[in-house]
């Protein structure tokens, strides 16, 4: 009996004497805790399931890259991306743009990105603002003589349109997919040399306004104050050819256009614009024509652009292949 609890005292206790206590109180705090406040335990678990906002953000940018990316281009993407676009870029679209023609021009950048890409936005972007460039150019002279645009260059969504029309509908048909593939080639290719066209009879007038030295009257090659409808400079007229060539180069080195086709685009920008000044000197402000407004003549004058490059694609270009 004495060897048996002599053993027994031998061995290390389980649990020291004076831990008991406070062993026991803990477990007692910790189930009374637990029994008196379920919801927290509840709440506790939902908040841990919840996903975390990070993971949330990440997922909604992953969501927005892959739709702006979307190939071929959807309308939710085109409207998405000139959303964050315009909103970038707001400031330089106040210095060109009233608030009227930055609606306008929404509406046509989300038209051409559903229609050609990000490579026909970015085509009509640098239109915009090489054309804007041109028009502040000397500002302070051209409003002295009285030939500069209105507000101070910032045009509404008459300028808009009436420059964009031919685009538009050169849009229009390749997002229908009239003519399957190849003619939305031509469609594409009518796009292209409408900007082409416009660029260039905008960059032409206004240098011709600030640098011009000698303007002439296309029909007569009378001397005319600068400003005039239908008078051209040298000046003028070999910047707005440069503009022409620079923005068909760019189309086709993003591959909206083939070299041959920008060749054709600035061919048939300056045949146009040679077009648009006989019109303005023979017809605009004239008595029975005071309906041929800037606005009018600007979409004549693209039209005739585009046309014309289909025409030459189709006939002359074809011709020369066979």
């Amino acid at each position: 009996m004495a060897s048996s609890t002599l053993f027994r005292s031998s061995l290390p206790p389980l649990f020291p004497r004076h831990s008991l206590p406070s062993l026991f109180t803990n477990l007692s705090i910790q189930t009374l805790t637990h029994k008196s406040n379920p919801r927290s335990h509840r709440m506790s678990h939902a908040a841990n399931s919840l996903p975390s906002p990070d993971i949330g953000l990440r997922s909604t940018i992953s969501f927005v890259i892959e739709l702006i990316q979307s190939s071929p281009p959807t309308w939710n993407s085109s409207i998405l991306s000139n959303m964050l676009i315009f909103l970038a870029g707001s400031p330089i679209l106040v210095s060109g743009l009233s608030v009227s023609g930055i609606a306008a021009a929404f509406l046509l950048g989300t038209l051409t990105w559903r229609a050609f890409g990000p490579s026909g936005f970015l085509l009509v972007a640098m239109y915009f603002v090489i054309g804007t460039a041109a028009t502040k150019l000397k500002m302070a002279q051209k409003e002295a003589q009285g030939v500069a645009e209105k507000r101070k260059g910032r045009r509404g969504p008459g300028s808009v349109i009436g420059s964009s029309a031919a685009g538009c509908v050169c849009a229009f048909l390749s997002i229908s997919g009239l003519g399957g593939e190849a003619f939305r080639r031509l469609w594409q290719l009518g796009f292209v040399a409408s900007f082409c066209t416009k660029l260039s009879d905008t960059v032409s007038s206004e240098i011709g306004k600030a640098y011009g030295k000698t303007t002439y009257l296309v029909t007569t090659f009378k001397v005319v104050k600068r400003g005039t409808e239908g008078a051209v400079s040298v000046e003028g007229t070999i910047a707005g050819l440069f503009a022409s060539i620079l923005l068909a180069s760019l189309g086709c080195l993003m591959g909206e256009i083939t070299p041959p086709e920008a060749v054709i685009c600035v061919v048939a920008s300056q045949i146009a614009n040679l077009g648009e000044s006989l019109i303005g000197a023979a017809l605009q402000d004239k008595e029975g024509f005071r309906w041929l407004n800037n606005d009018a003549v600007n979409v004549i004058n693209i039209s005739m652009g585009s046309i014309i490059a289909v025409l030459i694609r189709q006939f002359v270009l074809q011709a020369g292949l066979r």
